[in-house]
Order: C-alpha cells, then structure tokens, then sequence
C-alpha cells in the first residue's frame, strides 16, 4: 500500500488529527494483514515531530521490529528524514 501524505496532510504536515486518521485508517489495518506500507512525503516539504510521532509511535509500539520489515518512507527531504529517525530511535529505546 502506497500511501500519499499530501493531500492528506499540507505541504507542511503539522496536523496530529490528520496523522491519527492516517494511522488509523491506513498503516494500522495495513500491517494487521503484513501488508508493506509505503509513506509517500511528495510535496511535502516539513513536518512537525509530534504529526510523524502520531503517525508511527503506535505501530511501531503495536508491531515493533514488524513495523521495521513492512514500513517505508519515499521522497522524505533531509529535514523529515531526521525527524522520522529521531521518533523511531526514541520508540525504539522505549520498547527496551
């Protein structure tokens, strides 16, 4: 499943309702039948910390290293690209 940020979210995604919806409609029901999820940041230039750790803390709480196997991100700029990995280092950590 390729899943399109924009227009879902803005080119700056900030909206923590939007990522939830997104995580709940999209990625959540994906990885329940280990399905690959693509999230696909086209025309998105910025994101906050708390729109990407509300689109993935869950599943990765819920699904862990499975999460790692099945989930990707396209076409992240440098900038979203650390964000991403801070949240997923912090998860991570979390889970030990």
């Amino acid at each position: 499943m390729i899943i399109k940020l924009f227009p879902l979210t803005t080119s700056f995604a900030s909206n923590k309702d939007a990522a939830q919806q997104i995580r709940l409609t999209q990625i959540l029901p994906a990885l329940a039948k280990n399905e690959e999820v693509v999230c696909d940041f086209t025309q998105v230039d910025g994101a906050t910390q708390s729109f990407i750790h509300a689109l993935i803390s869950d599943p990765i709480r819920q699904y862990n290293s499975l999460f790692f196997d099945l989930v990707t991100f396209k076409n992240c700029n440098i900038v979203i690209q650390k964000i991403i990995t801070i949240v997923t280092d912090y998860m991570q950590e979390s889970l030990q």
